[in-house]
């Protein structure tokens, strides 16, 4: 075989190659539409769950970032649930305007009522065998809607996403949110979960076109329907917390 042959065997094999390794990150970051980010507790100001954020403890692989669940807990004695408003806890220097904030809070408390009250009845009076659910948005980040569809889409933009992704864990030009809640007895207050989580955007495809806070809404909709099975199944006895 003479040279030109051998160099051009090797140019159709760095062509096919690249197409491979694009497909195998891809493959790599899962195309999930929202993802979990690792929040350690000392690093957590948790401004909404204040004292009580020192009984959390990290979650594993499938749970929220960072959890606490009563081992006292009844949750067999819990039918119904009451949704408090939920709040949006920042500083100052937050860049998010109030019609955002509202915008999202509003979410969150449809998301809540649509996802749990498939599995409780909603109240809005405490009682015997009644929850109380408390959330607060504690922080929150805006995609980047242009930069954001391009890598996405264009293959060579998101294989350098994917390689980004596998460098950090997180893709470019995604939006965040990150939420603090906690289930308390309707009666007594006594503590019985609490939950800190931030998410971000994920590497689907799906997601390239979405508006700026389409990642923040994919979050809200991970915690909502997180909170109904979970709950659900607590209380149900299928599953231990």
């Amino acid at each position: 075989m003479n040279i030109k042959s051998i160099n051009s065997v090797s140019q159709t094999k760095v062509a096919v190659g690249l197409p491979l390794i694009a497909l195998c990150l891809l493959a790599l970051s899962a195309c999930t539409t929202t993802q979990k980010v690792d929040i350690k507790q000392s690093g957590v100001n948790c401004a909404f769950l204040a004292d009580d954020c020192s009984l959390l403890t990290v979650g594993g692989k499938d749970q929220t970032g960072l959890r606490y669940v009563n081992p006292a807990a009844q949750w067999r004695h819990y039918t119904k649930i009451i949704i408090d408003p939920v709040t949006f806890w920042s500083g100052s220097s937050t860049q998010i305007s109030s019609s955002d904030q509202q915008m999202l809070v509003n979410y969150l408390s449809q998301q809540l009522k649509e996802q749990l009250g498939q599995k409780f009845e909603i109240v809005d009076q405490p009682g015997p065998g009644v929850m109380k659910f408390d959330a607060a948005l504690t922080d929150a980040e805006a995609a980047t809607p242009g930069l954001r569809s391009i890598s996405m889409i264009v293959p060579q933009a998101h294989m350098l996403s994917n390689l980004k992704y596998l460098a950090t864990g997180t893709m470019p030009f995604v939006g965040a949110a990150q939420v603090e809640a906690k289930v308390t007895d309707s009666v007594t207050g006594q503590i019985l979960a609490m939950v800190v989580d931030k998410r971000i955007g994920g590497g689907s495809f799906t997601t390239g076109f979405q508006w700026q806070w389409g990642d923040a809404e994919n979050a809200i909709n991970h915690w909502a329907e997180l909170a109904a099975t979970r709950l659900s199944s607590w209380t149900s006895g299928t599953a231990a917390p």
